[in-house]
């Protein structure tokens, strides 16, 4: 079962960004997420009650959780949520924040202290290579700078919490660390809706379902899957598998949303396979 973790996750983080869209045209980004993070961190905590583990933690490990919910849920999906939300198109934001891997692998080395085989290096090369060739960038697209920014902000956010993450990873349960940390993304975007935005959501069925689908499989589902995995293997290995993930959104748009999928798509995901397994692989 675990060895099929890493495929589910990348099956549902890909489908959040098929999502994020119609989120963000139906709301403010910050009070969509603020409204996320409360029924996510609502739901760890019933959890939490119905394993019968305690909540109560000591001040280190409490810091600790809600630090790495605010980068994780706060920065990294505040910028993309943003970056999206004033025209930044999603291939584009998907694309930047898939170097995650090249900064992992850098700062895992003086942070955590894990070696990157020369092979490793090339499965990342590999790996951003194929992700270029899918989202096909276009020279001279029109790309909002503040989105770009925001875009930047969220690629430093989820390397550094990705880190951050594994040196914290044994400190508490899956389940309370999370309920923190969703705790953390919820305190995080509710101060920003109070100081420098007007919040508004519009309830609408295109919102709950796609507001459903980023609480109960990206934020129960996916997010519960990569802490797992960060706690079981290196980062470096864990954050490989981002680098699949702009190939599975460009195929899932063409399933769900009538995008063209062409053979150069498909090749760009090949590569990115290769790049993917030789990374991965011990």
């Amino acid at each position: 079962m675990v060895r099929i973790f890493p495929i589910l996750f990348i099956l549902l983080w890909s489908s959040a960004f098929i999502t994020t869209k119609p989120i963000v045209d139906n709301s403010d980004p910050f009070a969509a997420l603020a409204f996320r993070f409360f029924f996510v961190a609502l739901g760890f905590y019933l959890f939490c009650l119905y394993q019968q583990q305690s909540i109560i933690v000591n001040k280190r490990n409490l810091l600790d959780s809600l630090l790495s919910g605010v980068l994780f849920h706060g920065f990294y999906l505040g910028g993309v949520f943003y970056s999206i939300s004033i025209g930044m198109p999603t291939s584009i934001a998907a694309l930047i924040v898939t170097l995650q891997p090249i900064l992992t692998n850098i700062l895992a080395v003086p942070l955590l202290g894990e070696k990157i085989k020369f092979k490793q290096w090339i499965g990342v090369l590999l790996g951003f290579l194929g992700a270029v060739i899918v989202l096909g960038i276009e020279i001279g697209s029109n790309i909002p700078f503040f989105g770009l920014i925001a875009t930047m902000t969220a690629l430093i956010a989820i390397t550094l919490s990705t880190i951050w993450q594994k040196k914290i990873s044994n400190n508490l349960s899956l389940s309370v660390s999370n309920f923190y940390q969703a705790l953390g993304g919820c305190l995080f975007h509710t101060i920003l809706i109070f100081s420098f935005t007007k919040p508004y959501i519009e309830f609408t069925k295109t919102f709950f379902i796609a507001m459903g689908h980023q609480i109960f499989l990206v934020s129960f589902g996916a997010f519960t899957i990569l802490m797992f995995l960060i706690k079981k293997n290196s980062a470096s290995k864990t954050v490989s598998v981002f680098f699949l993930i702009p190939a599975t959104s460009a195929f899932m748009a063409w399933i769900f949303l009538n995008e063209t999928l062409t053979i150069i798509d498909l090749l760009g995901f090949l590569i990115t396979s290769l790049g993917v397994y030789i990374a991965t692989r011990d």
